[in-house]
């Protein structure tokens, strides 16, 4: 019997699909589970009401798919930024996020946030590296007891500096993110297309932070879906199942082009087909 991964893929490849439709296509695909961008289904996506929030979660139940959790948190409102040294903007910024805590626990049990967001992260301001990364350490911190109140886990997501980013780029530095925070309501996770700066070999970085890690996003280096590149997945797939894994492998796409159906089909294919060759 091949390990019992469990697929899911991110909602934003879908566009401007209707939510309930969205989520019927991707359980037709194949799929079991659902990770939503936040500003697919409102530009503030915290202040979505009550009873919307509900419709959400039965259209997902409907479709018979379990919700994964956020990630893109900081794609909208405009102008969000956690680590600026303009502290009302950075209050406002840790703010919207602890509204999206809420959403993510309102759409889902044990959901996860995917915190990326490089833009809004990066150092900027006349900061340095440092100083930025400790607001960005400081305000998570900061938010961990909110998150672990709603059965919610912010996962640090390492992005490479080739994404115009400087705060946390390799999962090393992920993970002594989540060690010093020291608050089972954050953890890591890998993510393929954001492994630029890594040295080491992918499995083995996943094999050394394996307890650390919560998710996983897949796709090619180029952030084209998988199957489309030369990204060799089974050395991921043999970790993870030797080590057990429980969470999501979540397809993160960055082009649609080839339309969202046929990349939901070809992806899970492709990976069925890597997951039936482990030994």
């Amino acid at each position: 019997m091949p390990y019992p991964f469990r697929h899911s893929i991110c909602s934003e490849l879908y566009e401007k699909r209707p939510f309930a439709q969205t989520c019927q296509s991707i359980r037709q695909a194949g799929y079991t589970g659902i990770e939503i961008a936040p500003f697919t289904l409102a530009e503030d996506a915290g202040s979505i009401a009550p009873l919307r929030r509900r419709e959400i979660r039965s259209a997902m139940e409907e479709a018979g798919l379990q919700f994964v959790g956020l990630h893109w948190l900081l794609a909208g409102p405009p102008g969000l930024h956690v680590t600026t040294p303009d502290l009302a903007l950075r209050t406002r910024s840790w703010e919207y996020l602890r509204q999206l805590v809420d959403l993510c626990a309102d759409l889902g049990n044990d959901g996860v946030m995917v915190f990326g967001s490089p833009k809004q992260r990066s150092s900027t301001g006349g900061l340095t590296r440092g100083e930025a990364t400790r607001n960005f350490v400081d305000g998570l911190a900061g938010l961990a007891p909110h998150a672990l109140a709603r059965g919610v886990t912010l996962s640090v997501e390492a992005i490479p500096a080739d994404q115009a980013n400087d705060v946390v780029n390799t999962l090393d530095e992920a993970a002594a993110v989540v060690g010093e925070i020291s608050s089972p309501a954050v953890r890591t996770m890998f993510d393929c297309h954001n492994t630029a700066d890594e040295s080491a070999p992918h499995a083995v970085l996943l094999d050394r932070h394996f307890d650390l890690i919560r998710h996983v996003h897949l796709n090619e280096l180029d952030g084209r879906h998988p199957g489309t590149g030369s990204y060799d997945f089974q050395p991921l797939l043999e970790v993870l199942a030797r080590r057990g894994y429980a969470g999501w492998l979540s397809l993160e796409v960055f082009d649609f082009r080839p339309g969202a159906d046929w990349i939901a089909r070809e992806s899970l294919g492709y990976m069925e087909a890597r997951i039936a060759q482990l030994t």
